[in-house]
């Protein structure tokens, strides 16, 4: 039988499209840390249906809202801004990012941990609750605000996030993602990057993380868009990434938020791929 707070009721029904299947569901639960007072660490019985909880993050993520504009039929929004912010400082997000991957991976007929991934950034503009001190502008893109950097897996899989201010350049923000990369996938030998990550970044990561890191560069005689060798697959991402408008923009005072919302972004594209019929 399940424990007490896995039997919660569930008084709400599945009304928005970005709510939880049962199938979803059942795949994100086991997922979830046992709260403290179950483990016998003190605290209170939980109150709210995580289900509910987790329904509340992806409707904020899908719809874009404020955490304040949430439905009155989810659980008050102070609740579910502090199991977001709980889950993230206790690395609940990157745990269930890395399990629903190696099972995404796994039915895709590869193996779970990869052994090559391709690395990118994204400038987004910030609204106004982000602070001056976390914010920058990106000369390149004409961008004032936060840049998210990403390295996915060849399926376009999310490894890590990292967000900074717009103005840090790729190579230099790279160093820290790619030792973030070598630290939890220790498999990967191979990166593929853009031309933004050429020069010292390369040597570094040959050097320092055994890392080789191959710059796929545009033809100098093409004209317009052109899909590039590898590169687009990680350039699909940031387009699924961004097709949840919480992430069109960056409205997270804390960077290490706006990663937990593109992690939940990828946790809810994982969670709808591996429930669909092969």
């Amino acid at each position: 039988m399940a424990p007490f707070h896995r039997r919660a009721r569930r008084p709400r029904s599945r009304r928005y499209p970005s709510d939880t299947t049962d199938a979803q569901w059942a795949m994100i639960d086991p997922l979830l840390p046992d709260p403290a007072w179950l483990a016998g660490q003190g605290g209170r019985r939980e109150v709210h249906c995580r289900r509910e909880i987790v329904d509340a993050i992806f409707y904020v993520v899908d719809n874009g809202i404020t955490w304040r504009a949430l439905p009155a039929d989810f659980p008050p929004w102070s609740t579910v801004y502090n199991y977001f912010a709980a889950w993230e400082q206790a690395g609940v997000t990157v745990a269930m990012l890395d399990v629903l991957r190696d099972r995404t991976r796994l039915r895709e007929g590869g193996v779970a941990t990869p052994s090559a991934g391709i690395i990118d950034s994204q400038s987004v503009k910030a609204a106004e609750t982000v602070g001056q001190s976390s914010r920058g502008y990106d000369a390149g893109k004409k961008t004032n605000g936060r840049k998210r950097h990403i390295v996915t897996d060849t399926l376009g899989l999310l490894l890590c996030v990292m967000v900074t201010t717009a103005s840090v350049q790729d190579r230099d923000a790279g160093r820290t993602l790619l030792k973030r990369l070598a630290a939890s996938c220790r498999r990967i030998r191979l990166v593929w990057a853009d031309g933004g990550y050429a020069g010292k970044l390369v040597t570094w990561a040959a050097i320092s993380l055994k890392l080789t890191v191959e710059i796929v560069k545009r033809p100098d005689k093409t004209a317009g868009f052109q899909v590039l060798p590898r590169r687009w697959v990680v350039e699909r991402t940031l387009a699924w990434i961004t097709g949840h408008r919480r992430c069109v923009r960056d409205y997270e005072r804390l960077p290490e938020h706006h990663e937990a919302i593109v992690r939940w972004s990828m946790i809810r594209i994982l969670t709808r791929r591996l429930t669909k019929p092969v």
